[in-house]
């Protein structure tokens, strides 16, 4: 039985196991299971691989995406650079962190917006959001971050607030908080919600529930919006061929 699984706290709305199972079964893929190793901090992934011996790759979710990299032997090029791991590879008791986020929001982005090339703020500074970014820069896309705190690196929501005029030029918004998701749906990031207009562009990462309190808000106001879910898929595909080259 080839073995592979998502370390991450908590799982209940882990999308993977559920997308790997059903892809198993619908391509008649023999011989596989998707596992979940749910992990209250990330020391415990030793006990995962120790107890584990056949695993050949893992996914990596919220908070050890940037945790999990000490564990690791190796980093891909692209990874090392992007500073966040939501993929391992594991040949020969050799772990390679990957990062297929990258891959799964750049390819999801150009599929969405074609050609345009609007600046963008991106919300959140967990690992999806170094894999965001770097896309965005790879796409030729100018963006701030933006934080709770400001600091160097970032602006803070509350800058927003004080200057609309950072929201009317940067109408693409990237949401890379957990903010919104199931089952605390009313969650919204701190953003001025009244700015809104129809040229705002809203890419959430959350894609349960399918349509978030910020993507709704965002809709109402005349602009467009979409989910993380073909983010999830093209990142999920992108790992299976690692796992599998």
């Amino acid at each position: 039985m080839r073995k592979f699984g998502l370390i991450g706290y908590p799982l209940g709305h882990s999308f993977s196991k559920k997308y790997f199972t059903a892809k198993f079964e619908k391509e008649g893929i023999e011989g596989c299971q998707f596992d979940l190793y749910e992990i209250p901090k990330i020391e415990d992934f030793k006990a995962v691989l120790a107890e584990n011996p056949t695993l050949e790759g893992m996914a990596v979710t919220i908070p050890y995406k940037q945790q999990v990299i000490p564990f690791l032997d190796q980093l891909d090029t692209a990874c090392e650079e992007i500073g966040a791991v939501n993929c391992i590879k594991i040949k020969d008791k050799t772990l390679i962190g990957y990062n297929t986020d990258y891959i799964g929001f750049k390819h999801s982005l150009e599929l969405w917006i074609g050609e345009a090339r609007p600046n963008a703020l991106v919300l959140g500074t967990g690992g999806a959001s170094k894999a965001v970014k770097q896309a965005l820069k790879d796409l030729g896309i100018n963006f701030l971050s933006v934080s709770r705190t400001k600091d160097s690196q970032s602006i803070s929501y509350q800058d927003l607030e004080n200057d609309p005029e950072i929201l009317k030029s940067h109408p693409l918004i990237v949401n890379c908080t957990p903010l919104g998701t199931y089952p605390k749906v009313e969650g919204i990031p701190a953003i001025p919600l009244e700015q809104m207009g129809p040229e705002i562009l809203v890419y959430d990462l959350v894609y349960n529930p399918a349509e978030t309190k910020l993507m709704k808000t965002c809709i109402q106001a005349g602009g467009r919006a979409k989910n993380g879910q073909d983010m999830l898929e093209l990142q999920a595909e992108a790992a299976w061929k690692i796992w599998n080259d």
